[in-house]
């Protein structure tokens, strides 16, 4: 005979619910009070064996389903709140926190709560954390294989003074501990649920809670070395643009970038030179990731010392450029603007090499600079093309851009060119005295819906160049 549901634990109604079949409800159902299904005890031995195969299909159908939802978190944030939603669930409590911090120190580290507000868990964080069952597991003590229950916090001897005034207070009388760790990883941290009642997980519940556990911790693992590795590729990309604008009298300067999670090869940057003048560049590794970002980093440093060197004549730069790229990259190729600005006489001359033409944008006029036409940076054995010169009005902006940005509306090239032109020529009147205004219109308009901000393999940088008037 199937064994009733198990009561609830601390008046807590968990979301997942417990599976009906267990080894301790056989037991309990296999009493002397237990109706026989027939004369003499003969059947009693195989009901109870069904009644235990029962409660494991159960329980192992309940870990699946857990362990997918699990499974379906692609970010640390969302896997850590699955995993206490499905914790409180496993053993029967509403509320929890879980502490993300790893032993090897290199982060992230953060405390999310379930049921606990950001002034819930600062009044926990005001308990010296040795007391705290958690703070154990965190600082390295040893802990039982179940984790650490603490059954009723108003009787528990020796309990510190300021864990049972911040329990009254948050309104939990028991609470229950677990460890995350991997062999590899060593230990990520510690959750905790917490019980509004007197009360603590059974045996059943520590085992299915230890199992879950146990996976989740591994899954935290590789969402964690993800997020680092992204946090390290956008570290790196952030590298690629000038770490601050220079200021030079006569212009203005704005610059966007959005990169990909595997970082990309698009950068920009801005140069001050000798007699008051400004180097400008924007251009794009092929490829993505480690390398590609390493490239790029290679190419604008030397970018920089040729701007030095010949930076009034950006067809030299270019071509040192081209010749360094085929020797020291032979499998890679870059596409580069180059322009030597001279802001008092609101002139930029021009050197591309495989690059989309820059965008004028003024009261009068919204339009494509005619530039020489090249192929990318490594793709020729010699490579030389004739510079343009542009000639900028008072209060004119010069829009200097990747390809990613033609790339991620996903249109044909001309559609693409054709948005770009129409977002440029959109800027309202009262934007276009600020170059960071007009760049934010421009991305906005080309990307609209958070395309701008979403992750994709397309890199995106803009550089906007203000003459004053």
């Amino acid at each position: 005979m199937n064994a009733p549901h198990p009561a609830k634990v601390a008046g807590i109604d968990s979301t997942v619910p417990s599976p009906a079949h267990t080894v301790a409800s056989a037991v309990a159902g296999a009493s002397p009070a237990a109706p026989s299904s027939g004369p003499g005890t003969s059947g009693a031995p195989g009901a109870l064996l069904q009644d235990r195969l029962a409660g494991w299909v159960s329980d192992l159908t309940t870990l699946h389903e857990l362990t997918e939802r699990l499974a379906r978190t692609d970010s640390l944030a969302e896997a850590l709140q699955e995993l206490l939603r499905a914790g409180a669930a496993l053993v029967g409590a509403r509320r929890g926190l879980v502490v993300l911090e790893p032993s090897d120190g290199l982060g992230p580290d953060s405390t999310i709560g379930l049921g606990l507000g950001r002034a819930d868990l600062g009044h926990i964080e005001t308990v010296p954390r040795s007391s705290l069952p958690y703070g154990r597991i965190l600082e390295g003590l040893p802990v039982t294989e179940g984790g650490i229950a603490e059954p009723d916090l108003f009787v528990e001897e020796g309990l510190d003074p300021r864990h049972r005034e911040v329990a009254a207070r948050l309104g939990y009388a028991a609470s229950y501990a677990l460890p995350l760790s991997t062999e590899r990883a060593g230990r990520l941290g510690a959750a905790v649920w917490l019980y509004d009642e007197p009360a603590e997980p059974r045996e059943r519940q520590r085992h299915l809670v230890g199992l879950y556990a146990r996976y989740a911790a591994e899954h935290l693992a590789r969402l964690l070395e993800t997020e680092r590795t992204r946090a390290c590729m956008a570290t790196m990309a952030e590298e690629l643009l000038p770490s601050r604008l220079p200021r030079v009298p006569g212009v203005q300067l704005a610059a966007r970038r959005r990169t990909g999670p595997r970082g990309g090869g698009d950068f920009c940057d801005a140069l001050p030179l000798p007699d008051a003048a400004l180097g400008l560049a924007v251009g794009s590794v092929t490829g993505s990731g480690p390398s590609a970002v390493a490239a790029t980093g290679r190419l604008r440093a030397s970018l920089r010392a040729y701007a030095v060197m010949e930076g009034e004549d950006p067809v030299a730069v270019l071509s040192d450029l081209e010749l360094l790229l085929r020797l020291t990259e032979p499998a890679r190729s870059a596409t580069a603007l180059f322009g030597y600005c001279e802001p008092a006489l609101r002139r930029i001359t021009l050197a591309g090499a495989g690059h989309s033409p820059p965008l004028l944008i003024g009261e009068r006029r919204t339009e494509f600079v005619e530039t020489s036409v090249s192929a990318p940076l490594g793709m020729l054995a010699c490579w030389e093309a004739p510079s343009v010169e542009v000639r900028a009005e008072p209060g004119e902006t010069v829009l200097l851009y990747t390809d990613g940005l033609l790339r991620r509306t996903g249109d044909p090239v001309d559609r693409a060119f054709a948005r770009l032109h129409a977002a440029a020529a959109g800027v309202p009147r009262a934007k276009r005295h600020d170059p960071d205004a007009v760049v934010d219109h421009v991305l906005r308009t080309v990307l609209p819906d958070g395309a701008d901000e979403a992750d994709s393999e397309e890199d995106v940088v803009l550089l906007a160049v203000r003459f004053d008037r």
